[in-house]
Parts: C-alpha cells; structure tokens; sequence
C-alpha cells in the first residue's frame, strides 16, 4: 500500500478546475439521489471518488465487491481506507454455493475458454453482488472514463442505466490517467500497490496482468480477448455503443 505525502492543490491550475467541479457534481447526485453508492473496484480512479466523497463528509455510500478472487494488494486498500478517513466501506460477495457449483461443472479457470464462461464468471462473482448491492438505490456512481477503452469512448457523465433499471453516473468520464494522478499525488490518496507494477487496470487476479510499453491501458485486462467485449458485465450497457 503506497500513501504519497499530502500537498496544498495549486491555484489556478487545471486539475484545481476538474476536482472543484467533481466535488460540485458529487454533491449535486447526492441532493438528487440522497441513497446513491459509489461501486468502488479499489482502482485508482475509484480511490479519487472515495477521497471527494469521504474528505467532504458527503452522504454517499460507497461499496466494493469481492470476488474471491482479488489480489492482496487490492484488499489492502479496503483497511488503507479505513485507517486514512477512519471509515469502512461496504463490502459484497458472490454466492458461495452458486460459486462452488460452476467451478464443479466448469473448473477453476474455465474463463480462460470461452467469452461465454468467463462471462457467466463474472456475473455470478460481480454482476449478482452489484445487483444486491444496488438494490433499493435510485442512482449508482462508477469511476469509467471515455480514455480507458474503445468501449468507454463514448461514455458520458450521466445516462439511464437499463441494465440495472437506475440512474448512473460516471462524474470521472472525461479526465485522463494523467488528471487521475496527479490528484492522487496532490491529496496523498492511498492506491493499490500494483499500479506501480505496471498495472493500471485491475480486476481479478486471474484476468489481470500487467500491460506492455504502448498497450492500451486496459490491454491487462482478459488479455485473451477481443478489446471490443472487454467488459464484464457491470457495464454492458457500454458494448452497445462500440
């Protein structure tokens, strides 16, 4: 877990501009949908929302999933989290005996072949446990960007989510990997050791490697597949669009 020395935000700059009007529309969704939950994967952008949301004692939840399948150093930043804002996050996990079924009938790493099961993986580990998560919610908040892949480029910063029947919205659309950072350095937010391993996306262990010099940033990400069906589920609506 990697903590970066916290420093005065610099006046006048452009990040000054994207986290006061981060901060603007994150108090905006919570007026509007005061039982919204931030659907957090412990990722770096992620980690930008908790610290908007948990730094101005906003009233909005904020979850995670965990899969069974995460690497330690993603689950080191839920304790990191509650040692820096002295707060708990949610935490949802898939069925186990629906788990322990379709690793009986399909094997531990069945993902590995075909879209179709690892698919149906991701859904019992991830889709399930959002929708439990999510229920009872008008509104949900993700930390996409339009950068990260060819199926986020056209993602805009509020949308009808049909694939969960709520209101979604995604108030990190348009920053770079570059603005995600330099927040992070300028607030000294905690973030997941393995984005200085070469891992800018991070999932399951399993499914998730490192990326190559000049790899899209989500390259790392089932690896094995086409970049245009790179989702898992919890953001299907974004194939749509590709």
């Amino acid at each position: 877990m990697t903590i970066l020395a916290d420093n005065t935000l610099r006046q006048d700059s452009s990040l000054e501009i994207l986290w006061q009007t981060l901060c603007v529309n994150l108090t905006d969704i919570a007026q509007r949908y005061p039982n919204a939950a931030l659907a957090s994967s412990l990722a770096a952008e992620d980690m930008v929302l908790t610290h908007a949301i948990l730094s101005r004692s906003l009233p909005l939840a904020i979850f995670t999933l965990d899969t069974g399948r995460l690497h330690t150093e993603t689950l080191d930043v839920i304790e990191a989290i509650t040692q820096r804002y002295g707060q708990r996050i949610e935490i949802w996990k898939p069925e186990a005996e629906v788990v322990r079924a379709h690793v009986q009938a399909h094997g531990t790493h069945a993902f590995y072949e075909s879209v179709a099961l690892r698919k149906a993986c991701c859904n019992m580990r991830k889709v399930e446990p959002l929708k439990r998560a999510l229920q009872g919610r008008g509104a949900w908040i993700t930390g996409q960007r339009r950068e990260q892949s060819i199926t986020r480029d056209h993602l805009p910063l509020e949308e009808d989510d049909a694939v969960f029947g709520l209101y979604k919205f995604n108030p990190l659309a348009y920053w770079r990997h570059e603005d995600v950072w330099e927040a992070i350095r300028y607030f000294g937010i905690p973030y997941n050791a393995l984005h200085d391993k070469g891992y800018p996306s991070i999932g399951c262990e399993p499914c998730t490697r490192a990326i190559k010099p000049g790899e899209d940033l989500r390259a790392g990400r089932w690896w094995w597949e086409s970049s245009d069906s790179k989702e898992c589920g919890l953001h299907a609506g974004n194939l749509e669009k590709v």
